[in-house]
């Protein structure tokens, strides 16, 4: 007897279901390189949700640095660096990163997510206890799900209750082998930071390693955008994995760790994300060298994107919005239902501003947000014009 039943059926049901709950995303399209002011489905508009925080996505001197490795080293790398993919350039890079961030070692991974996906669960086995912050990226959270470790999670930046949490771990029989504390520095949706100088105290009373995703704190925090473990001015014993992203404030693509040489030395050996994917394209490790010259050489980037914050935060507020727990460049104008945060979306991107909705199930029900975030290269006159946006349709829509 044959089976006539399509077993891709689900697919199609389940999208269907999406689309009709709106939660479904549409698409636009990025038409030219990411600035402040570009092309989004054929409309000009001011880049509000970008995460290039320094502007340096389309900088000449990145731009000009992918285009002489290809030139010296060819279009891609050829296979995995374990194999034959480990390019001089790779290793400079590495080098250049540890300098930057004043660490002994850096290993360079595809992207941010391979890092919390390959690497967590080589840090964590059977036997092991995981504590994570309840509001972590998902990509930490799947690192946690691909580990055999317990699993245990404490209250969004509550010290207390990490506490509580790990003082119930010492009365286990038997105690855990291994304790690793994840967090994300910068949290990506409220723009908060997590105190990492407390969870660093609480962990070395108990043993525990620390695992930090400073993804959106690089380029960012810290001396010269060095990051979060520069911004509370920690040791290399206080933070065991310090992780990162080229995607971000360097304007490229990847993703890294930071840390001891024994750190490195069991992340190449172990994380299979690392080992069983092929090595950057030339192209990318010199643009990611280039952005790291550029933050040693150039702090007025850093400088600028925190004006440009200080004084965006200041008159969303001044309007009437509300900012939430926001401590960084990621500034989220709260509005509550899912609704309204699409509607007001759609009203700025008519007047020429491209800030995208945070709606459930991102966030928590009545949380609903507009997500934006600064950017060094915006002149002040992008900001009067992009506020001036954000007035007009939160007067229109009953918001403020």
């Amino acid at each position: 007897m044959v089976n006539d039943r399509d077993p891709t059926a689900f697919l199609l049901e389940e999208y269907n279901a999406l689309v009709k709950k709106e939660l479904d995303w549409k698409l636009r399209v990025l038409q030219g390189p990411s600035t402040t002011r570009c092309v989004v489905d054929g409309k000009k508009v001011i880049m509000l949700c970008s995460n290039n925080y320094l502007g340096l996505a389309n900088h000449p001197k990145l731009k000009e640095a992918a285009v002489q490795a290809v030139k010296s080293h060819g279009a891609g790398s050829g296979s995995v660096r374990p194999i034959a993919g480990n390019m001089d350039i790779h290793i400079e890079l590495e080098r250049r990163l540890a300098k930057f961030k004043k660490c002994a070692a850096s290993l360079v991974f595809q992207s941010g997510y391979s890092v919390n996906s390959g690497l967590i669960p080589q840090l964590a086995d059977v036997g092991d206890l995981i504590i994570s912050d309840e509001l972590n990226h998902g990509s930490i959270i799947d690192g946690v799900r691909l580990s055999h470790a317990q699993r245990a999670v404490y209250k969004h930046c509550d010290m207390d209750d990490l506490e509580k949490v790990l003082d119930e771990t010492e009365k286990q029989s038997p105690a855990p082998r291994r304790i690793l504390i994840t967090t994300d520095g910068v949290f990506s949706m409220d723009g908060d930071i997590a105190p990492v100088d407390k969870i660093a105290k609480l962990a070395k009373d108990h043993g525990a390693m620390v695992f930090v995703d400073d993804a959106h704190g690089e380029g960012v925090l810290g001396d010269g955008g060095r990051g979060i473990v520069s911004h509370f001015k920690l040791g290399r014993n206080d933070v065991h994995v310090e992780m990162g992203t080229f995607s971000k404030a360097f304007g490229v693509v990847g993703g890294h760790i930071s840390g001891s040489r024994a750190l490195i030395n069991f992340a190449l050996n172990r994380s299979r994300t690392w080992l069983l994917t092929g090595s950057h394209p030339p192209a990318v490790a010199a643009a990611c060298i280039a952005a790291i010259d550029i933050l040693e050489n150039e702090p007025e980037h850093v400088q600028n994107l925190w004006k440009n914050t200080d004084y965006f935060r200041k008159e969303i507020r001044r309007i009437g919005f509300d900012t939430g727990k926001s401590q960084t460049p990621i500034i989220p104008v709260m509005v509550g239902k899912s609704a309204d945060a699409k509607r007001l979306s759609a009203r700025l991107f008519e007047s020429g501003v491209f800030a995208l909705p945070i709606v459930h199930p991102m966030v928590a029900e009545n949380q609903a947000r507009i997500r934006t975030i600064m950017n060094a290269a915006l002149t002040r006159e992008d900001l009067d014009e992009a506020l001036g946006a954000f007035e007009s349709a939160g007067k229109a829509l009953s918001l403020i």
